[in-house]
């Protein structure tokens, strides 16, 4: 079974209806690490609703978030907005400097991150934290938090194994600079807290967007409002003691069920470490999906249990995964499910195959004739038009992903192609005779050329290794590269003849 289908499964047993939920902070640009947490959201999502189940997809933007530091990619201009909602910040132009876009901090960078995730069909509905402090969604929970500081404290402490400062509350009032930093709570009064900043009084309502519930608070608050019954969420918050273990606590103080957990790991770049916002160190949404196709980005989501690591690598390894997902797409599941000899493990990898290829699947995709691998030869040898004559014109996306990866920084060395435009000099003559003689009689195909190259190196006793290498040096202009035959499959015989003259 699935991993989504299990964890569906698992739902149903706490009812018909539920609403699976993904919160991020939009603290800067958004990437393909987030992606897990959205996908993991959307593929539950879609299993309940494929068990039958009354099932929503929430996406919970964090913008009464506080900005934390001067991230590297800001200006020290935004030294003033330290401890102030991103949903009031103003947006960094192109030199990370505070803009007059009239475009929130919180904004800039989460409608990019929107538009990527309509392109892998993920269509939640979005709730802006900021705005449900605003229009106190949150008022009730936090006056009962607000009541009761001393269990809060009392819950976070035990669980957590750390103590919170002597002047801690459970509610974070913005002060008079709309900051959170430097306010002390000196009261509580339905609905006000009482605070001072810098000596100077003054009162938050509960009801506005005046202050907000520290995270380990605010967390399990938003599960009883919006009814959430699921939430991805990082091994950080998953560990003993973390977020989700004293939230579990101080959601039944509120007199809500908590939500049901589903950890995942994190998506590394290769040989860079884990995903960063704050650090730079990132692939965007918007990036990887102008290198991959939307499915593909699904399909590595989907193929991997959420507390396996996933290392992304957008070269040799894209393409072995793109192999791996048209291998899948190839199969016949169902008749492959029919086997009475099968073993229970084998069936087990049959359902995995079958559910991860479900919940890749991009709802206006339409089929492709044409392979990852071989599209990355066609887009280095043929015109665009011969492409698209070939392909057929559905496929224009993936050919201009495909031009985007070629020209990019990611593409792999050894799947780079140069075709030839004269002979090259110092070509072993005999061996280019023979190959051009079988040339000139082979059938015009991938199976003919590959039959040719073998009678060429058995009729004229040519050693293998000296024959490919030169018939790469003549076509490629190097020794070694992707499969040959598929590449002169692609030209005409009369260009190969020339080059073999």
């Amino acid at each position: 079974m699935h991993w989504a289908d299990f964890t569906a499964q698992r739902l149903a047993q706490r009812g018909d209806k539920h609403i699976i939920a993904s919160g991020i902070t939009p603290s800067g640009e958004f990437h393909i690490g987030h992606l897990r947490e959205i996908l993991t959201g959307d593929m539950v999502t879609r299993a309940c609703k494929d068990a039958g189940m009354d099932a929503e997809f929430v996406f919970i933007v964090d913008s009464a978030d506080p900005l934390r530091k001067v991230y590297p990619f800001l200006s020290d201009e935004y030294e003033k907005y330290i401890g102030c909602p991103l949903a009031l910040i103003p947006a960094p132009d192109e030199d990370g400097n505070p803009s007059d876009s009239g475009i929130s901090y919180a904004q800039y960078f989460l409608e990019p991150f929107l538009k990527a995730l309509e392109q892998i069909d993920v269509r939640p509905r979005i709730i802006d934290n900021y705005e449900s402090y605003s229009t106190g969604k949150f008022a009730e929970r936090a006056r009962i938090v607000c009541e009761n500081p001393d269990k809060i404290r009392e819950i976070i402490e035990r669980v957590s194994g750390r103590e919170l400062s002597e002047d801690w509350f459970p509610f974070n009032p913005y002060g008079h600079n709309g900051s959170l930093d430097g306010v002390t709570v000196t009261g509580f009064e339905w609905p006000y807290v009482h605070w001072e900043q810098n000596g100077k009084p003054g009162k938050s309502d509960l009801n506005k967007a005046e202050g907000k519930l520290p995270w380990r608070v605010d967390w399990p608050a938003r599960w009883g409002w919006i009814g959430i019954t699921c939430e991805p969420f990082g091994k950080d918050h998953g560990a003993a003691g973390g977020s989700y273990d004293t939230g579990k606590e101080i959601s039944k103080l509120f007199g809500d069920i908590p939500s049901e957990p589903l950890v995942y790991e994190w998506i590394s770049l290769r040989g860079q470490g884990a995903m960063s916002s704050s650090t730079g160190n990132t692939i965007g949404p918007q990036e990887a999906l102008q290198l991959v196709p939307p499915e593909i980005l699904r399909y590595l989501i989907a193929s991997t249990k959420p507390k396996k690591a996933i290392t992304f690598d957008p070269g040799m390894s894209l393409v072995e995964l793109a192999d791996e997902y048209e291998r899948q797409v190839a199969r016949d599941l169902d008749s492959e499910m029919k086997n009475s000899d099968l073993s229970r493990r084998q069936k087990v990898a049959i359902e995995d195959a079958e559910g991860a290829l479900r919940m890749s699947k991009i709802s206006d995709q339409s089929s492709s004739n044409v392979s990852f691998r071989h599209l990355a030869l066609l887009a280095q040898v043929k015109s665009d038009n011969e492409i698209i004559a070939a392909i057929g014109t559905e496929n224009l996306d993936k050919l201009e992903r495909m031009k985007n990866w070629i020209n990019g920084p990611y593409f792999p060395e050894q799947l780079k192609i140069t075709i030839s435009e004269q002979p090259i000099p110092g070509l072993d003559k005999s061996i280019s005779n023979s190959l051009h003689k079988v040339f000139s009689e082979c059938n015009w195909d991938i199976d003919g050329i590959t039959e040719a190259i073998k009678s060429a190196i058995k009729d004229d006793q040519i050693p293998p290794r000296d024959c490919y290498r030169t018939l790469y040096t003549a076509v490629i202009g190097k020794e070694k590269g992707p499969k040959i035959a598929p590449i002169i499959s692609e030209l005409s015989r009369d260009k190969v003849l020339s080059l073999l003259q």
